[in-house]
């Protein structure tokens, strides 16, 4: 009798990647990184194999170490994202959008960044800092809930519709008051924003933290990544607007730098 697939896929596993790609999950959920004393407690692998493994990922820029000595997930992955989010192209997302977000924050003096979605989340691939005082830090790397902030819901806003559909099927969290928890408004709300072609976080991540977002496409016109400008609550109507069609304007240009495909 054939084996199957799966009973095939498992008799080919190679135990060495498989422990690399527990070290990487563990770092995926831990927002702070991990030290090996961490690892080692959790994985309960020998130390020595462990730094191994952590040694050949930091060569590949897999992971990096901090000041600290705690191990977080690398730029590679950044840049792998980005390849996933352009459906596997050659295209570096990443590098074409950096010149354009640096420029948008010294324009505004905010920070702002580039997200795409990873799973159930969102994950921001790009950052630039803000200039000014009382700017909002971002990190790559960072994940965030699709269903609270405004990159979120703009990129489950261009799912198609199943895919839409499915992300109704796990619990929303609150994590504010004005956090969407009821499916049948966040469903509305995506509608909304697929209608005028931006998104708007109102504090529902954070209270203290709005954010606007504008999509980034590409040539095929497919919705590759999603651009957002966070600022603080209490900022003038008038600045706002400002941001607003500063991100907007920065997402097309993001979208109009991004070569077609090659002909062969």
């Amino acid at each position: 009798m054939r084996a199957s697939g799966a009973d095939a896929a498992q008799k080919h596993r190679i135990p060495v990647i498989d422990r690399m790609m527990d070290v990487l999950e563990q770092l995926e959920h831990r927002d702070g990184g991990a030290s090996i004393s961490d690892l080692v407690g959790t994985l309960e692998l020998p130390r020595t194999t462990l730094y191994r493994i952590l040694n050949t990922l930091q060569l590949h820029d897999m992971v990096r170490r901090d000041d600290s000595g705690a191990y977080q997930l690398g730029s590679r992955l950044l840049a792998l994202a980005a390849h996933v989010a352009t459906g596997g192209s050659q295209i570096d997302l990443v590098a074409i959008a950096q010149p354009l977000l640096d420029r948008l924050s010294g324009e505004l003096g905010e920070a702002c960044k580039l997200s795409v979605l990873d799973g159930d989340a969102t994950l921001v691939i790009a950052t630039s800092p803000g200039r000014r005082e009382y700017a909002l830090s971002v990190a790559p790397g960072q994940r965030l809930p699709c269903h609270a902030g405004a990159a979120g819901k703009l990129l489950l806003a261009h799912l198609d519709d199943a895919a839409r559909q499915a992300a109704f099927t796990r619990p929303l969290v609150g994590y504010t008051t004005k956090t969407l928890t009821d499916p049948k408004r966040l469903a509305a709300e995506l509608a909304r924003i697929r209608r005028q072609g931006w998104s708007q976080d109102r504090g529902e991540g954070l209270p203290s933290v709005l954010a606007f977002a504008a999509p980034v496409f590409d040539t095929r016109g497919h919705m590759v990544a999603a651009l957002s400008v966070p600022f603080l609550a209490g900022t003038e109507t008038g600045r706002m607007e400002g941001l607003r069609l500063a991100t907007i304007a920065t997402a097309k240009a993001i979208s109009a730098a991004i070569p077609g495909p090659v002909a062969r």
